[in-house]
C-alpha cells in the first residue's frame, strides 16, 4: 500500500534465501496460467545492515540472571545445525577440481565484465537512481552497484585469506553482504496487447529444483538443465548465461555440470556466462538477485538484437531456480 498500489490487490511474502526473487516472478506465472490473474509484479528486497540479532529460548523460558546469549545470522552465512555454505562450496568445488587460481580470476573477471558494462551505459535501464540525502553533507547519488571495486587485481585477490576453515573461498571471490531490492512487472500478452505496451523480453519457462543441502554449487547447473528439457531449447540455441555468482565456485561448478566435466566445453560455456559481471561485482541482496538477473538478461537480448538466454540462481541449502527469457521472434 505504501508503494502506491490499490489495498485490494493481493499479496504474498516468503523467504527461499537466494533463489526468492526468482521463485516470486514464477509464482505469478503460475497464478497466470490459472487464469487467475493478468498482471503482477515479482521481486524481492534484503537488507544485511538491518539484520537483526538472535536470542533464543527468551520469549516463554524468561530470564533471570546472568549473560544472554545472542546469535548473528549472518556469521559463517550458514544454517542453525548445517555447515556454513561457504564451507560446503569449497569442499564440492575440490571435488570438481576447480583451484583458488581459478576462483580468483573468475572474481577479478566478474569486477571487470561489470566496470566495462557500466561504462558503456548497459545498467542505465535498470538501476533507479537514488538521492540519499545526509544530514549535514551533500546528498549522495547513488547511480552504481556498491559492490564494485574497480581497484581489484589478482594479486590482491590471491593475499586474501580464506574464510571458515575453507581451503579456497575468501571474501573476494564471494560477493557481499548488500543491501538492494528489484521488482518485475509482468502480464499475460494479451494483457500487454490490451494496455499497447512492448515487453522487454518473454519468460518461455522456469523450474525450481532442491539437491541434497552441502551441494549448493551443483544446483543451477541442475536448474538449467531441467529447464532447457521443459523448454525444448538446446544449451547451443542459447546467446547468454547467468549463474549468480554466491561464490565464484558456483558458476564455475555448474558449468562444469552442464559440459559434463568437458574442460574444453567448459572454456565455451564461460565466454557467454556473466558477460556483464555479476554478484561478486553487482552484489548480492539474496532476495533481490534472482529477479535482477531475469532483468538483466532481457535488457542485453534487447541490445544484442533478440535470442534465448538462461539464469540461475542457488540458494540455501541447494536449493536452485532457472528461467528461459527470450526477445524477439
Amino acid at each position: 500500500m505504501k508503494a502506491g498500489l490499490p489495498p485490494e490487490t493481493p499479496s504474498t511474502s516468503f523467504d527461499k534465501a537466494c533463489v526468492s526473487a526468482m521463485s516470486a516472478v514464477k509464482l505469478g506465472m503460475m497464478a497466470m496460467r490459472l487464469g487467475e490473474i493478468e498482471v503482477a509484479i515479482g521481486g524481492g528486497a534484503t537488507s544485511f545492515s538491518q539484520e537483526p540479532l538472535v536470542v533464543r529460548g527468551l520469549r516463554f523460558n524468561g530470564f533471570r540472571l546472568g549473560d544472554v546469549k545472542m546469535e548473528d545470522p549472518l556469521y559463517q552465512l550458514g544454517y542453525k545445525d548445517f555447515n556454513p555454505v561457504s564451507v560446503d562450496t569449497d569442499n564440492v568445488a575440490g571435488e570438481y577440481g576447480v583451484s583458488r587460481g581459478e576462483q580468483d580470476e573468475w572474481a577479478y573477471r566478474s569486477h571487470q565484465n561489470y566496470g566495462k558494462a557500466w561504462k558503456e551505459g548497459k545498467f542505465k535501464d535498470e538501476i533507479i537512481i537514488m538521492e540519499i540525502f545526509q544530514k549535514g553533507k551533500e546528498t549522495f547519488i547513488l547511480d552504481i552497484d556498491e559492490q564494485y571495486r574497480p581497484e581489484t587485481t589478482l594479486e590482491k585477490l590471491s593475499k586474501l585469506k580464506p574464510i571458515y576453515g575453507c581451503k579456497a573461498v575468501t571474501a573476494g571471490n564471494a560477493p557481499g553482504l548488500n543491501d538492494g531490492a528489484t521488482a518485475i512487472l509482468f502480464m499475460t500478452r494479451k494483457k500487454a496487447e490490451e494496455l499497447r505496451l512492448k515487453p522487454i523480453g518473454t519468460i518461455v519457462a522456469m523450474t525450481s529444483i532442491a539437491i541434497q543441502p552441502n551441494r549448493m554449487p551443483e544446483g543451477p547447473g541442475f536448474a538449467i538443465k531441467r529447464v532447457l528439457n521443459m523448454a525444448g531449447v538446446s544449451l547451443d540455441q542459447i546467446h547468454v548465461i547467468e549463474i549468480n555468482e554466491a561464490f565464484a565456485a558456483v558458476p564455475l561448478v555448474s558449468i562444469e555440470v552442464l559440459c559434463g566435466r568437458d574442460k574444453n566445453k567448459a572454456k565455451e560455456i564461460q565466454k557467454k556466462t556473466n558477460i556483464n559481471g555479476s554478484a561478486i561485482a553487482i552484489g548480492h541482496p539474496n532476495t533481490a538477485s534472482g529477479a535482477r538477473i531475469m532483468m538483466t538478461l532481457a535488457y542485453e537480448l534487447r541490445r544484442r538484437g533478440g535470442g534465448y538466454a538462461v539464469g540461475a540462481i542457488c540458494g540455501g541449502l541447494a536449493q536452485a531456480d532457472a528461467c528461459i527469457i527470450k526477445v524477439g521472434d
